[in-house]
């Protein structure tokens, strides 16, 4: 898959209750965070014989939101399904995803996502140790 993140997700950050990154988002002017992206939790399961979990997530972004800087214990994978956004992974060049993108990012790899003008609705994969936060902010 291609690279990129969420929150998102990147997105992507697809489990909000799990999800501390979603703390440092930005919110289009006069909305809160919890306006400004809508998760919904779509399985979450053992991987057998390992000490690892996979979450998947649904996350709806509007638009012109920043996700904030952040990593994942595990990797993270996932498909854009409508909109756009710019995926900022620490040394790599910023990269624009539209509807029918996929991505990744690397465990541990700082990264942040903008949504463009129109928000986005991204799917999202999580691989973390069982017991680990999905997210944790970038220091």
């Amino acid at each position: 898959m291609s690279k990129f993140s969420l929150a998102i997700c990147s997105a992507l950050m697809a489990l909000a209750c799990t999800n501390p990154a979603a703390a440092q988002q930005a919110s289009p002017a006069g909305t809160s965070p919890a306006q400004s992206i809508k998760r919904t939790p779509l399985q979450r399961f053992d991987i057998p014989g390992t000490t690892y979990e996979a979450v998947v997530g649904l996350a709806e972004i509007a638009a012109n939101v920043a996700m904030g800087r952040h990593t994942h214990p595990g990797p993270e994978s996932g498909y854009m399904l409508e909109g756009s956004l710019e995926l900022l992974i620490d040394g790599e060049q910023p990269r624009l995803l539209k509807a029918g993108d996929s991505y990744k990012t690397l465990p541990l790899v700082i990264h942040d996502a903008k949504t463009g003008p129109q928000g986005a609705k991204v799917i999202a994969t999580y691989v973390i140790p069982k017991g680990q936060p999905l997210a944790l902010p970038a220091k």
